[in-house]
């Protein structure tokens, strides 16, 4: 799963102001990506990565405004996570 580094990276966040804040959110992203794709544990997959970390960097950018579109309606989050995704019998 991504490291509070990467995700600092992929944020283009150089100060450590922030740190707590980003933890947080990263943790968010995982749980919320454990629930879309049904499991209890997230694959070690470089697409869940992605997608984790893609979804802390909405969160992160959009803490303070409200979108027109969820985060789930992406397609490219979608696709990231449609592999590994189980679903209900």
């Amino acid at each position: 799963m991504p490291t509070l580094s990467q995700a600092k990276a992929h944020l283009r966040v150089d100060h450590t102001d922030e740190d707590t804040l980003i933890e947080g959110l990263i943790d968010a992203a995982q749980q919320t990506v454990k629930l879309y794709l049904n499991v209890e544990t997230l694959p070690t997959e470089a697409p869940v990565d992605i997608a984790v970390l893609m979804l802390t960097a909405a969160l992160y950018e959009q803490r303070e405004s409200v979108v027109d579109r969820p985060w789930g309606d992406s397609r490219l989050y979608a696709r990231l996570l449609a592999p590994y995704r189980a679903m209900e019998a």
